[in-house]
C-alpha cells in the first residue's frame, strides 16, 4: 500500500510540469516492477523521437578569426563562446584583452547552429562568429553537418544586441528546423538543448524553463529565456 501511494504522489507531482500526453496513470505504473519500467511510464519525458527528428538540422560551427595588428593580448578564454556572456554578468574571467605590442593572432572558436532553409541558411549566435572584438576579421567559418560534410560559410549578417548571426552555405535539400514562438513557452516546461559542447557534435542535454524575460544588468541583450539545461562552450547557437 505504501508503494502504491508513493508512486501516485510522484505521478501527481510531475504531471503539472510535463507536456500533455506524457503522463501515465498510477494504476498502469503499478502493473510492473519499477526496475522493469521505462522512465516515461512514470510520466518522465522521452526525447528520443524529438532528437531523431531535429538532430539532422543541427550543425557544428568552427571559426578562425584574425585579430587586428597591435591590439590583442593573449586571452586563454578567447576561444570560449561564453566568455563575453559571463563577463557581462560580472563574473570574473581571466585574460587580458587589449594589450598593445602584440602581432596579429588567430582566434579559434567553436559553436553550434541550426539550418533554417533547405538552400543553406544557418542561424547561430553572433558571439560564435564575431567573438568579443568587433574589429577582428573573419578568416574562415566552417559548418559541419551531422553526415560529416563540411562547407565554408559566408556571414550574411550579425546583430550583436539580439546575439544572432545568419550564415549561408552552398548546399541544397537540407533538413530544416522551424523557429518557434517564445510567447508560447511556459516556465516549468521541459526543454532540450542540442549542440557541440567542446566540439562533440549533436550532444543532447535537457532541463526546464526556469524563467522568461531575463535581462542582463547593462541591458546589452534583449530579454532572454533562462533554463537549467547543461550548457558548455560550443553549445552556443544550437
Amino acid at each position: 500500500m505504501k508503494k502504491i501511494i508513493a508512486v501516485s504522489a510522484l505521478a501527481v507531482a510531475l504531471a503539472a510540469a510535463l507536456p500533455q500526453g506524457a503522463f501515465v496513470s498510477p494504476a498502469m505504473a503499478q502493473a510492473t516492477a519499477p526496475s522493469m519500467v521505462s522512465p516515461n511510464r512514470y510520466g518522465l519525458p522521452d526525447f528520443g523521437d524529438l532528437v531523431e527528428q531535429v538532430g539532422p538540422a543541427v550543425v557544428n560551427i568552427s571559426v578562425v578569426q584574425r585579430q587586428a595588428q597591435g591590439v590583442t593580448g593573449e586571452n586563454p578564454f578567447a576561444n570560449d563562446p561564453f566568455y563575453d556572456f559571463l563577463r557581462r554578468f560580472g563574473v570574473p574571467m581571466p585574460g587580458f584583452p587589449g594589450q598593445p605590442g602584440m602581432g596579429p593572432r588567430a582566434r579559434q572558436g567553436i559553436g553550434s547552429g541550426f539550418i533554417v532553409s533547405q538552400d543553406g541558411y544557418v542561424l547561430t549566435n553572433a558571439h560564435v562568429v564575431a567573438g568579443e572584438n568587433a574589429d577582428a576579421a573573419l578568416s574562415e567559418v566552417i559548418v559541419r553537418l551531422i553526415d560529416k560534410r563540411e562547407f565554408k560559410a559566408t556571414v550574411v549578417g550579425v546583430d550583436r544586441r539580439t546575439d544572432v548571426a545568419l550564415l549561408k552555405i552552398d548546399a541544397q535539400n537540407l533538413p530544416t528546423l522551424r523557429i518557434g514562438n517564445a510567447d508560447d513557452a511556459r516556465v516549468g516546461e521541459w526543454v532540450v538543448a542540442m549542440g557541440s559542447p567542446f566540439g562533440f557534435d549533436n550532444t543532447v542535454t535537457a532541463g526546464i524553463i526556469s524563467a522568461k524575460a531575463r535581462r542582463l544588468p547593462d541591458e546589452t541583450y534583449v530579454p532572454f529565456i533562462q533554463t537549467d539545461v547543461a550548457i558548455n562552450p560550443g553549445n552556443s547557437g544550437g
